[in-house]
């Protein structure tokens, strides 16, 4: 049969080998397509990372709030937080009180100033120091005439007696408010009519000010406190805790206060009360604190939070650091000088203000700890086509 002959029925089987043919052919071309395809995809992703990155020289930094910080192991210790209020570090505090009945002649200081050790805070008259300071003068003189003739000549009993009683007279003075100084002057002076009954109540200490409760003319009793002095550059936080039979305070462990729950302190447990608190059956515990900026004061109530157990190091960032973005933990990495990129991360436990981090950060990396709100909010607007995104 001739096989050009157009009018002559087609064989199914050619039909099949010419439809196998065409398949092979379209697979051919969709292999050959593909990697083109897949680079054009890779790109999209590519570039939908770059527009994620968010640019911001170190001055918009700045007025942005952004600060940054390297990522560091550190222990997450277990801690418990309870309320707390500031003392005065009694064992750096000082009252000044007179010794006997007297008058205010003068003041020399007032609430809140700071003094020196040495410096006059107020000068008292009273009728027993002139007293006093009459007798210290008289007996001085015999004790400097006595002494000035020699054992040679007087006997050894009145060289004795004049001894005695010059130092007797000085240490009378020196009991009721003078200082060895002040006493030593008048002294050397020798003239009877210094002998008015003033004298001056010296700081014992340096330090704030925290009470001068008097008025000049006022007559005082023996024992009224004049004058709280005070050294406010470490204080004292009296905190209250329920006995827990699970927690087992000892003194040394470190702790740190707060005004804000936000702004906190250093400090370490120095001692806890062996007596509960009879009205709130609460323990006491005292932390001291360094107070270099004079940030607290007496009778502030403050957050105090107490390490009760530590762990290992781990890698960890401050929760301020992590904001949640599509319901996935995201910190902004710095890369260079002023590129945040967002990056997921794998966390662990949240102690305190820090939480683990697992997964997506490693020690070293500089991560935004404040600000991150701003940034997350620019890359948003990105995402619309707005902002610092590139």
């Amino acid at each position: 049969m001739n096989r050009n002959n157009p009018n002559r029925r087609k064989n199914p089987m050619e039909k099949v080998s010419m439809n196998t043919l065409k398949l092979w052919a379209l697979c051919l071309c969709l292999t050959l397509l593909s990697p083109v395809y897949a680079q054009d995809e890779e790109h999209d992703d590519h570039e939908g990372e770059e527009s994620s990155a968010i640019e911001m020289t170190a001055e918009e930094q700045r007025t942005a709030g952004i600060v940054v910080e390297p990522i560091t192991e550190r222990s997450l210790n277990e801690t418990i937080r309870v309320p707390g209020e500031v003392i005065i570090n009694a064992y750096r505090s000082t009252r000044v009180t007179p010794r006997i009945t007297a008058q205010v002649v003068a003041r020399h200081v007032r609430l809140g100033e700071e003094v020196k050790i040495g410096q006059p805070l107020v000068t008292l008259s009273s009728v027993e120091m002139a007293t006093a300071q009459g007798a210290l003068i008289v007996a001085d003189r015999e004790w400097q005439r006595v002494k000035s003739l020699g054992r040679q000549t007087v006997s050894e009993r009145r060289y004795t007696e004049a001894q005695v009683a010059q130092q007797q007279a000085l240490a009378a003075v020196i009991a009721y408010g003078m200082t060895d100084a002040q006493a030593a002057a008048l002294v050397k002076t020798g003239d009877a009519s210094k002998a008015t009954g003033a004298f001056d109540l010296l700081a014992p200490q340096a330090g704030t000010v925290l009470q001068d409760d008097f008025i000049v003319g006022e007559l005082i009793e023996p024992g009224r406190v004049l004058i709280d002095i005070s050294d406010e550059s470490v204080m004292w936080v009296e905190a209250q805790t329920v006995p827990n039979g699970l927690v087992n305070f000892v003194t040394g462990t470190e702790a740190r206060v707060s005004l804000d729950g936000q702004n906190w302190l250093s400090g370490t447990l120095i001692q806890r009360h062996h007596q509960l608190n009879e009205t709130t059956r609460t323990q006491g515990l005292r932390i001291e604190v360094e107070n270099p900026d004079d940030r607290l004061h007496p009778g502030q109530f403050v957050e105090v939070e107490i390490v009760t157990g530590k762990t290992e190091p781990v890698l960890a960032i401050p929760s301020a650091a992590v904001t949640m973005i599509e319901g996935v933990a995201t910190v902004f990495k710095l890369e260079g000088d002023n590129e945040f990129h967002p990056e997921t991360i794998d966390t662990g436990p949240t102690v305190g203000d820090w939480i683990e981090v697992r997964g997506g950060l490693a020690a070293g990396d500089t991560v935004a700890i404040a600000g991150v709100f701003h940034l997350k909010s620019l890359m948003l607007k990105s995402s619309l086509g707005e902002g610092h995104a590139h």
